[in-house]
Formats: structure tokens, C-alpha cells, sequence
């Protein structure tokens, strides 16, 4: 068996291997900045999906909460009177 270092062809491969090693890392790095502008894409993709979620719920939320001040105002002892029976289905089930 020979080595490398043994033979004189062991030049021109160094030179190619060195080449290839090279390119091979210049290929890594290409290939990890299109992976991170991908990754980067779909977060800014989730972000902005979650935050539209957000926005509907806190919109949905202040509806319910308009609804209901308006229908104490309209009507507030059977507000009164819902609470009541609500706070004593709570407290019974609590018990329990």
C-alpha cells in the first residue's frame, strides 16, 4: 500500500481535494443563507398570522363586552338576577 505523501501524484490531488473542500464549504454556506431566509420568511408568515388572530379575538372580546353593558344598562335586574343564579350554580358545584 502506498500513501499519499509517498508518491509524487500526491500533488495534484492535494490541490484538487483543497478545491473541493472549497467549493463544498462555499455550497454549506449558500445552502445555510437560503435556509435561514426561508426560516425567516415563515416566521414573518406565523407572526403575522398570529397577530391577526390576536387583533380578531381583542375585537370579538370588546363586542361581547359592549353587548353586555348594554344590556345591563337595559335591563339591570335581571343582569342582577342572572349573576345571582350564576354565583349560586358556582358555589353549589364548588361545594361539591
Amino acid at each position: 500500500m502506498s500513501r499519499i505523501g509517498d508518491t509524487g501524484q500526491a500533488g495534484g490531488s492535494g490541490t484538487n481535494l483543497n478545491e473541493t473542500a472549497q467549493q463544498v464549504g462555499q455550497n454549506l454556506r449558500e445552502l445555510g443563507g437560503q435556509v435561514r431566509d426561508a426560516a425567516k420568511e415563515k416566521y414573518d408568515q406565523l407572526s403575522d398570522q398570529a397577530r391577526s388572530y390576536y387583533d380578531e379575538g381583542r375585537r370579538a372580546a370588546q363586542e361581547w363586552e359592549q353587548g353586555f353593558e348594554s344590556f345591563i344598562q337595559e335591563k339591570p335586574m335581571q343582569a342582577v338576577l342572572i349573576a345571582a343564579g350564576v354565583g349560586l350554580l358556582l358555589g353549589l358545584l364548588w361545594k361539591r
